[in-house]
């Protein structure tokens, strides 16, 4: 038995330095060279791009290098925030409208219709309040051109109201309602606050045309 199994590790030993192990050798020597050398001609293209773009630079004629382009991107971003802004100004109160309905729908359905003015009050309160410390802790934003302050109480309240159907049961009723508060009363600052320059911009023509007509007699 003992020289049966000598020979047939003979035979597997011969095998593996036979020509389908070197075959295998040579395949996976050829993967491995291959994968090590497959990052070069990515860093070769990246390379060549970066060149051409340098070159093309450098050829560009001099009001191309002239140009503000920092200050083409800062007015391509203002753009996209004014736009954001005006599609969030004209969609957040039909929004919050049919939002806040269809919450007290279910408070009828539930008989409990008689509670929303708790927590409806109490988040007017709430978002009153945090408006007022914020305005406290930074009085910079009284002059800012846009309520950015007004904008994170927003985005506070809605990620509250978001969630509302998952809620516990008492939660479905009060939080809501007490996050619907808010945002109706966060409306409202911002409608006086975009409201401000309006009349800013009309009280300056009226005196002009005041100041105007009193000098007109005096050169008389």
């Amino acid at each position: 038995v003992l020289p049966y199994f000598r020979a047939s590790k003979l035979r597997l030993g011969a095998n593996r330095n036979g020509p389908l192990w070197n075959a295998k050798g040579n395949i996976c020597c050829a993967m491995n060279m291959a994968a090590g050398q497959s990052g070069d001609p990515e860093k070769l293209n990246l390379d060549q791009l970066v060149n051409r773009v340098r070159k093309l630079w450098d050829n560009s004629p001099q009001p191309v290098k002239s140009f503000p382009w920092n200050r083409a991107l800062e007015n391509f971003i203002q753009l996209i925030l004014d736009l954001f802004m005006a599609v969030v100004k004209y969609l957040s109160v039909p929004l919050l409208a049919v939002s806040s309905l269809s919450e007290m729908s279910y408070c009828a359905h539930e008989k409990k219709l008689f509670l929303v003015p708790v927590p409806l009050l109490i988040g007017m309160a709430i978002s009153d309040l945090l408006r007022e410390t914020i305005l406290d802790l930074s009085p910079l934003l009284k002059d800012a051109e846009v309520p950015w302050h007004l904008i994170a109480i927003g985005i506070f309240f809605t990620v509250i109201k978001l969630p509302g159907p998952y809620y516990p049961y008492w939660g479905r009723l009060f939080i809501p309602h007490f996050a619907n508060g808010a945002l109706w009363r966060t409306l409202w600052f911002a409608f006086l606050w975009y409201r401000k320059p309006k009349k800013a911009s009309e009280a300056t023509p009226s005196n002009d045309s005041v100041n105007t007509g009193l000098s007109e007699p005096n050169k008389l």
